[in-house]
Formats: structure tokens, sequence, C-alpha cells
């Protein structure tokens, strides 16, 4: 069951040598949740231990993120992204993550592995506006097209810019300093 929690404009900021660390089974039910990813989203093991990791999904971030995190998840293929956060208090954080298929050692997928770091402002100032419209097209379309609706924009996006994938405009866009 997945709280009701009101959102506020206080940002949380992850230090620079900060990473959220945290894994998942299959489902998307936490596993493993390391200390700042605990303070930063203000919930105790307790409560983070076998939820739906959307527990901290920021009512802000299109569906269409998501599902494109999603698929490129179950295609075994690593997914780099922004992300807005939601804190038990209300307040939100942005990340830069890095999810990745975890595998035991009998090959067999057992679920996700997430590293979270502090994004560059720079990277934000690009992708707010485009979340931004994502949202509006999934607002105006039905709940069954929207998500595909917003990753089609979100691939019309990476095109003009020039991008080769998502994933190269995304990490051209972490570089430190917009270098």
């Amino acid at each position: 069951m997945k709280l009701k929690i009101t959102p506020t404009s206080h940002r949380r900021n992850l230090g620079p040598e900060d990473f959220i660390v945290s894994k998942t089974d299959t489902k998307g039910r936490i596993t493993y949740a390391n200390r700042i990813f605990m303070e930063i989203c203000g919930f105790p093991e307790s409560e983070l231990l076998n939820v739906q990791h959307n527990i901290i999904r920021h009512p802000d971030m299109p569906r269409g993120v998501f599902r494109f995190m999603w698929d490129t998840l179950k295609a075994g293929d690593e997914f780099l992204g922004f992300a807005k956060n939601l804190c038990s208090d209300g307040g939100y954080y942005w990340v830069f993550a890095n999810i990745t298929p975890d595998y035991g050692k009998d090959g067999k997928l057992q679920g996700y592995y997430s590293v979270r770091r502090q994004p560059p402002q720079s990277a934000l100032d690009v992708l707010i506006p485009v979340y931004k419209e994502m949202l509006a097209i999934e607002k105006h379309s039905s709940a069954k097209e929207a998500p595909e609706k917003s990753i089609a924009y979100l691939v019309d996006v990476v095109g003009q810019v020039g991008a080769k994938s998502y994933n190269s405009l995304v990490l051209n866009l972490y570089k430190p300093n917009g270098v």
C-alpha cells in the first residue's frame, strides 16, 4: 500500500560524496536500503523493506520515465536517468540513478541494484521542462496511452538534441560542470 504523502516545496540535497544504494526483488520491492537512503527519504528501514520502491515516487515524475526504465531493465540493460523522489515528510530530492539487473550465481535474475548520487543542477535545468511536458502529455491522454505518448516525446527530445540514445543524453548531462 502506497502512503498518501502531500508534497511540499522543501528540497533536500545529497552531498557530493553521498551515494544512495538500494536493492529490490524482481517485482520492485526493496530488499536493501543503505543509511543515506533512509536518512534522505526519511523512512526507517522497517518502513522500506519489502515495500515497493515507488513509495518514494514523486508526483512530478512522468509515468513514461518509469515505463521506459522498466522496459530497459526487463530487456536486461542498465538504466541511467534523473529522478525527483518524495520524502516521508513531503519534501523531495533529485538523484542521478544507475540501475542494473542483479543476477544470482545461477545466472537467474534476482532483482535490481541501484546506485544514486547528486545530480548536477545543469542537468535538472534541461530535464525539468522535459518532464513537465511529459506530465502534460500524460494528463491529456488516456491512462493506457499516457506512458507511451510521453516516452515518444522523450525519444523525440533525444533526437532533437542530436543524442544517439537516451543513455548518451543522460551521461552527457551528468558530466560535472557541464563539461
